[in-house]
């Protein structure tokens, strides 16, 4: 598996961000898929879940915020961001849930003014 997320950048408090993620995978499609976030100094945490059926789940701390989101055809994942806030500051990946060693670099949202 290889991933690739893009999309990050600086942005203000209260502005939005949509990352992309890429995948090299054989079967895309029957898989769950994830974005997951790792802040300075912090364990890497989950964010979204989408399943394979479509069906979505977030963390609470991001949740009416962000929409995780997939297109099998093109094997990518998308995350839309709304009202960010400085504790959304991460390094954002997207993985498989349960999620495989291939975590790929990531890419770095960094809210602020």
């Amino acid at each position: 598996v290889q991933l690739q997320a893009s999309g990050g950048g600086l942005v203000q408090p209260g502005g939005s961000l949509t990352l992309s993620c890429a995948a090299t995978i054989n079967i895309f499609s029957d898989k769950n898929w994830a974005w997951y976030r790792q802040a300075p100094g912090k364990q890497r945490e989950l964010v979204a879940t989408i399943a394979s059926y479509g069906v979505t789940d977030y963390a609470d701390s991001v949740k009416g915020r962000f929409t995780i989101s997939r297109a099998n055809a093109k094997r990518m994942v998308y995350l839309e961001m709304n009202s960010l806030a400085p504790e959304d500051t991460a390094v954002y990946y997207c993985n498989t849930r349960p999620n495989s060693d291939s975590w790929g670099q990531g890419t770095q949202v960094t809210v602020s003014s």
